[in-house]
């Protein structure tokens, strides 16, 4: 039996779900061909990914009737498309005819149809057929109003657009459930989207659930975080739930891992002058810096624009609260926004797959621009960028942890292949790891 946390109550503290429970796993091996073989990632499309609900995109793309977005999934296209009653719907982006594809771009907008490039028929904003060549001519009668597009099912939540090849999937809050609870102090809907980045890399699509499932990693591959962010277990809070998804909420201080965790250090300084606290004050006690940060965020921050700040807990006004959404999404709220990952895996080969980043930011009042990992960014809608891995640069001042993470991916894949690897061997706070192959191994395996 699952045991329960104890969760603070009240403002202070963080958003709280009572489904929490304490990580626990079977202790299914994680064995090395889950990531290249072929039979293995096929029975993944087939029980999981055919089952789950998937992001498609942000509904900021689609402003108008007739705006639409495609986004390709192993060797399906969907394409999502804004109806004049300002729904979204979803359908396959394929022509009923013969079966060329309906839309040969990413996003776009129509005024009233989807023409075939091939003969011209004409499809609806939702999905029905309104127009062919020579409809006299078919024995089985003028297919008009009679043929639909392949619809999916569709819906939304925190302005990112999900569908699902499941013709009947659990409704998507519940498949969600509890990340619009922990995230619901949040207004994500309203959150611009200020960084739109795809890499493609040469790893199976895993890593990136694995690695967002244990901050075991950081001494070794981000040490730039050290003086900032407290990785250590003692003071780490992990979380999971019985829809499959995972949590984790480090704190903003030193990192308790190192002997000089109270010693001031000049990354964790210049956080705190920031918000006019005297970083000498709390030399020799640096982590309460943490607790007087949040002080200052809550006393300062609606006279800075920093208005969202009422919404928030005392400890979402300085920590990482890092959700990882099985099975390839992780939202990891800051103070300052929202960074989003996804990894899809290559429709022909597992070894490859395509690794997502974007950043949402809420609006601060007066501010044009906001900090991103990428510099200093306007606040409006991202154009997309997109990049293999292996000709990715990035010049970051504290460290690129994407270039850190995936640099690491390549070589594990890599190992990952060797007869001398049989199974992880995981401390406790990489349980969710392993609970994270159980969980799949739970779709594949029918018990999901």
């Amino acid at each position: 039996m699952a045991t329960v946390l104890d969760k603070p109550s009240g403002k202070p503290g963080y958003p709280t779900h009572p489904d929490a429970e304490v990580p626990a796993a079977r202790g299914d091996k994680i064995t090395g061909d889950r990531y290249w073989s072929k039979e293995f990632a096929d029975r993944e499309w087939e029980h999981m990914w055919k089952k789950i609900w998937h992001v498609g995109g942000r509904t900021a793309q689609l402003e108008e009737a007739g705006d639409f977005i495609v986004h390709d999934f192993m060797h399906e296209s969907v394409l999502m498309v804004r109806q004049e009653d300002g729904s979204i719907k979803a359908f396959l982006n394929v022509c009923q005819h013969r079966g060329n594809l309906l839309v040969n771009t990413s996003e776009g907008g129509v005024m009233s149809h989807f023409v075939c490039p091939y003969h011209n028929w004409k499809w609806r904003l939702d999905g029905v057929l309104d127009h062919v060549q020579d409809p006299e001519d078919f024995p089985q009668g003028d297919p008009c109003g009679k043929l639909k597009l392949h619809e999916l099912k569709c819906d939304t939540w925190g302005g990112f657009i999900f569908f699902s090849f499941n013709p009947d999937p659990v409704p998507l809050l519940d498949y969600l459930d509890p990340a619009p609870t922990l995230l619901g102090n949040r207004d994500l809907d309203d959150w611009t989207r200020v960084v739109w980045r795809r890499l493609r890399v040469n790893t199976n699509w895993k890593f990136a659930s694995d690695n967002f499932n244990e901050a075991y990693h950081i001494p070794a591959v981000h040490p730039q975080f050290e003086p900032m962010i407290d990785d250590h277990y003692s003071t780490s809070v992990f979380e999971m739930y019985p829809t499959g998804h995972n949590r984790m909420i480090e704190k903003l201080q030193p990192s308790s891992r190192y002997e000089d965790a109270q010693q001031m250090k000049p990354l964790w300084a210049e956080v705190l002058k920031e918000w006019d606290i005297n970083p000498d004050d709390y030399d020799g006690r640096a982590q309460e810096g943490r607790i007087a940060l949040q002080e200052a965020r809550r006393r300062l921050g609606p006279e800075r624009g920093y208005h969202y700040f009422d919404k928030f807990t005392d400890d979402e006004l300085t920590d990482q609260m890092h959700h990882t959404l099985f099975p390839n999404l992780t939202l990891t709220g800051t103070p300052e926004g929202l960074h989003v990952f996804r990894t899809e895996p290559d429709k022909d080969d597992p070894n490859w797959s395509t690794f997502d980043y974007w950043y949402l930011v809420p609006k601060v009042e007066g501010a044009k621009e906001v900090a991103t990992l990428y510099g200093m960014r306007p606040y409006e809608e991202a154009e997309f960028e997109s990049d293999s891995y292996a000709d990715y640069e990035a010049d970051i001042p504290q460290g690129d942890f994407l270039t850190q993470d995936l640099s690491l991916a390549v070589t594990q894949q890599r190992g990952l292949r060797s007869m001398g690897f049989t199974d992880a061997y995981l401390a406790n706070q990489e349980t969710r790891v392993r609970r994270f192959h159980e969980v799949i191994n739970d779709y594949l395996e029918g018990r999901r």
